[in-house]
């Protein structure tokens, strides 16, 4: 199976199929996909691959205001959108200060969107729990909001940590054309941060240990502060893993 799918506008849209869980089970392939913005699915032969995954939810982790001025995917038959913006405190990758623990300043982030946005993160899973069909969800860049929620799911379905962050990390296969992408709508500014497009696994698993530190394991984050009951993480599982 393949992981990573090909697009012409679009750098990091992946398939999160076949990692193991740790009940013996897998993830299944073809059924739950993480991307970059799909504002970009922009020409005939990308809406024509993005149609053949059979796709029939999208999830925009975005700010309405990003989805204004970028746009969002396009409307299509069968397809239902849920634009749910998981950050509520923005900030500007590009003007971070590089004389910061760059990792340590994403977790940061991560734990204020895992804090702020729990209303938004509690309906994000719920979606992708309730799915028959195959889902996306996606923010700018498929890095740090995307990636969190792909942590959260990946941690509940029992995937071990070191596939967490190694799928974290492959986001970095994407950063030389994130960075491009960047200096081309933004012509005439400095990118001052030399993290930007980044994602080693070091962020995921400052951020997974703060979850833990904060609330005793992801298990109970989801359960006491999301307030989702075991009944729905038995729907995810039995949803997404094989067998």
């Amino acid at each position: 199976m393949t992981r990573h799918i090909v697009f012409d506008q679009l750098h990091n849209f992946r398939d999160l199929g076949g990692y193991s869980a740790s009940d013996g089970r897998s993830v299944r392939w073809g059924r739950l996909y993480r991307a970059d913005s799909l504002g970009r699915l922009g020409s005939p032969a990308d809406l024509e691959r993005f149609r053949a995954l059979g796709v029939r939810t999208v999830i925009d982790l975005r700010y309405p205001w990003e989805t204004a001025r970028t746009g969002r995917v396009p409307e299509l038959d069968g397809l239902s959108y849920h634009n749910l913006s998981i950050e509520h405190r923005p900030y500007d990758q590009a003007e971070i200060d590089p004389a910061l623990d760059p990792w340590r300043y994403l977790a940061d982030r991560f734990a204020e969107v895992a804090e702020d946005g729990v209303a938004e993160i509690r309906r994000v899973l719920e979606l992708i729990a309730g799915a028959d069909e195959p889902l996306v969800f996606h923010c700018a860049s498929g890095k740090d909001r995307t990636g969190l929620i792909a942590a959260l799911v990946l941690s509940l379905l029992g995937v071990s940590e070191d596939d967490i962050a190694a799928d974290f990390a492959l986001t970095e296969l994407a950063t030389p054309r994130l960075v491009a992408r960047w200096h081309a709508a933004n012509p005439g500014r400095e990118l001052r941060w030399p993290g930007f497009g980044r994602a080693p696994e070091t962020v995921i698993r400052l951020a997974l240990a703060d979850l833990t530190a904060a609330h005793g394991s992801v298990h109970a984050y989801v359960t006491d502060t999301l307030g989702l009951g075991d009944d729905l993480i038995g729907e995810l599982r039995a949803r997404l893993l094989t067998g």
